[in-house]
C-alpha cells in the first residue's frame, strides 16, 4: 500500500471522527445567555482604555498548517499562498484524496516535500492572510 493511500485512509478516518465531534457539539442545547445590562462606567472605562491593536493580536489565525487543505483552497488569497510555499499540491494528481488533511498530517507522507521549514514557511504565510 503507497504512503499517500495510507494516509488517505487515515485523513477520512481523522475527518470522519471530526464530523461526529462537530456534530455533537452543534446539537448540544445552547445555553442561555443572561440578561444583558447597561454598562457601568467603570466597565465602560476598562473597556476603552484597551488597545485596539492588542485586542487583534488576541484573535488566531484564520488560517494555519493544521486547517484542511480544501479550506485553505477554498480562499483565493489563502491558496496563492500555498500554491507560493507548496508548489504543485494543488495541482497533485491525488489532490482529491488528501484534501482534507492538513499540512502537518499530510507532511508525513509527503516523501520528504513538505519538510520542517516548509511548515514553518506556510505557518508564516498563512498567518498573513486577512480575508
Amino acid at each position: 500500500m503507497s504512503k499517500l493511500f495510507a494516509a488517505v485512509l487515515a485523513g477520512a478516518a481523522l475527518s470522519l471522527a471530526t464530523v461526529s465531534v462537530v456534530s455533537a457539539q452543534t446539537a448540544a442545547p445552547a445555553a442561555k445567555a443572561p440578561a444583558a445590562t447597561a454598562p457601568s462606567a467603570s466597565t465602560t472605562t476598562a473597556t476603552a482604555a484597551t488597545p485596539p491593536a492588542a485586542a487583534a493580536a488576541d484573535v488566531p489565525a484564520k488560517y494555519n498548517i493544521d486547517t484542511p487543505i480544501e479550506t485553505i483552497v477554498a480562499n483565493t488569497d489563502a491558496k496563492a499562498v500555498l500554491d507560493k510555499v507548496v508548489p504543485g499540491l494543488t495541482s497533485h494528481p491525488q489532490y482529491e484524496a488528501f484534501k482534507g488533511l492538513s499540512l502537518t498530517q499530510l507532511a508525513p507522507y509527503s516523501e520528504g516535500k513538505i519538510t520542517e521549514d516548509v511548515l514553518k514557511a506556510a505557518k508564516a504565510a498563512l498567518a498573513a492572510v486577512k480575508s
